[in-house]
């Protein structure tokens, strides 16, 4: 008897996940597969490599997790190492499968991977794929792609107005795998099969990967300690872990769905309150759609330092200051504790990238691009679309933010005292201006701007 081979991207999870449910309803043996592939792990020209140590440490958490999940219905996982679409049509082959399951793809890279899998396919394996990363279905917004609006309102209103989110797929509670040799389900790579060379443990990546962990952070957050309800006007945090969802991580690599998030929503609102923050949250998930849709359209556009607007900036691109910023030592502590942050445990709040990217690219005047490329080798949420559309938007249609003043407005004192130990003695005035203070441990600015002497007086009236 033939099988079938369900290929799992960035869709690691049981619950509303189509190419699963197909897999099942096709009546025959599954082969569950996950590819670690090397070329996720390249390095780039500009020094780094393109996702890093502690976003592997994730992927592996979340991989493992589903792994444990297929097993406990009677399944397993094999995961493997290597070209991807070398070893999944090798899988096809060698296991006799006639049909392939697994999501859609959409950005240039994996669209590519996918046209390579063809070629190698036996011309008896059918190729399965199923849309599955948005909240609403792409086959129902109101849009062909090359119509997606250029700006997210046009969409949003339409789309909401126009579209339904479908419900969500329920978790399926048996699987027939196929049955091979223990030994050949795999195991985990080690750094150093995939180009990496750091073997340390990181133990403090910001969230514990894995459908698992996302559905009882979904049930935390919302139900048990109804911080959902103060979400719109806490999100803007950086300390701790409770003032945002922290869905993101979970919404990246697909261990949690967005339709499964809009419905616990909708309950919320039904059961607990509705109220500006429910209505935010949605809006940031149909925004996340909107960035899916809108880099279908522009594809590679979106990567270039002129972007999909053509637009031009007179960027200097000093290595120096941009390894200054890459590693937290700018002298300025909102941006250095951000960064610092990043570089340790993978996350960094929404207040920390509007800030860190503008004072990138409009203070040391360094192609967007490079800084859009460091947050995807370091970011644990780390999705295509928002990324790269929230830097390009940042580099060309969003006004200057000035991170000294900004430190003040959200009084990150404490949050600059976790990450930049070198400074925690001085006082709440002294921590937002350090380069005022006789510190040798921190580095000084490379220049202080006098576009930034307003915010700077105003923290020496305020807190003296």
């Amino acid at each position: 008897m033939s099988c079938v081979l369900l290929w799992f991207k960035n869709d690691l999870r049981l619950h509303d996940n189509e190419s699963l449910q197909k897999a099942i309803a096709s009546g025959k043996p599954i082969l569950p597969v996950y590819c670690f592939d090397p070329q996720h792990y390249r390095q780039l020209d500009l020094g780094f490599p393109k996702a890093d140590a502690v976003r592997l440490e994730f992927t592996k958490q979340c991989v493992t997790d589903l792994k444990i999940n297929i097993q406990k219905i009677g399944g397993n996982l094999l995961i493997a190492t290597g070209n991807s679409a070398k070893v999944i049509s090798n899988l096809v082959k060698e296991y006799d499968c006639d049909e392939i399951f697994t999501e859609q793809e959409f950005a240039t890279e994996e669209k590519d991977l996918i046209s390579d899998l063809r070629k190698l396919l036996p011309v008896n394996c059918a190729l399965n794929m199923t849309w599955g990363r948005t909240l609403y279905h792409i086959d129902d917004i109101p849009y062909k792609i090359p119509d997606i609006p250029l700006t997210s309102k046009a969409y949003r209103i339409n789309t909401q107005k126009n579209t339904e989110v479908r419900k969500s797929l329920d978790t399926p509670n048996k699987i027939d795998v196929l049955n091979i040799p223990l030994d050949k389900w795999g195991k985990l790579p080690k750094n150093s099969e995939l180009g990496l060379i750091e073997e340390k443990n990181y133990a403090l990546t910001y969230m514990i990967g894995g459908e698992s962990k996302a559905l009882e952070r979904l049930n935390n957050y919302l139900f048990e300690t109804k911080q959902l309800t103060s979400y719109r006007w806490t999100r803007n945090r950086s300390l701790g872990l409770d003032y945002s969802s922290k869905f993101s991580p979970y919404l990246a690599l697909g261990c949690l769905s967005p339709r499964t998030i809009y419905e616990a929503v909708r309950e919320y609102e039904k059961t607990i309150k509705k109220n500006q923050s429910t209505w935010w949250i949605i809006f940031e998930m149909v925004w996340r759609d909107y960035f899916t849709f809108k880099l279908m359209r522009f594809q590679n556009q979106v990567y270039r330092t002129e972007g999909y607007s053509n637009k031009t900036k007179d960027f200097q691109n000093s290595k120096d200051l941009f390894q200054r910023w890459c590693e937290g030592r700018t002298g300025i502590p909102f941006v250095d504790a951000h960064m610092r942050q990043l570089n340790e445990t993978g996350f960094m709040s929404n207040r920390g990238r509007v800030n860190s990217s503008s004072f990138l690219v409009y203070d040391y005047l360094i192609d967007w691009t490079w800084g859009a490329a460091y947050f995807e080798s370091k970011l644990i949420d780390y999705d295509v679309a928002s990324n790269w559309m929230n830097w390009h938007t940042q580099a060309y249609q969003i006004w200057y933010t000035n991170p000294v003043n900004q430190a003040n407005k959200y009084k990150a004192q404490e949050f600059i005292r976790k990450w930049v130990p070198e400074i925690k003695h001085l006082s709440d005035r002294d921590i937002l201006i350090p380069w005022e203070s006789d510190v040798i441990e921190y580095p000084k600015p490379a220049e202080i701007f006098t576009k930034w002497s307003r915010a700077i007086n105003k923290i020496k009236k305020e807190l003296e």
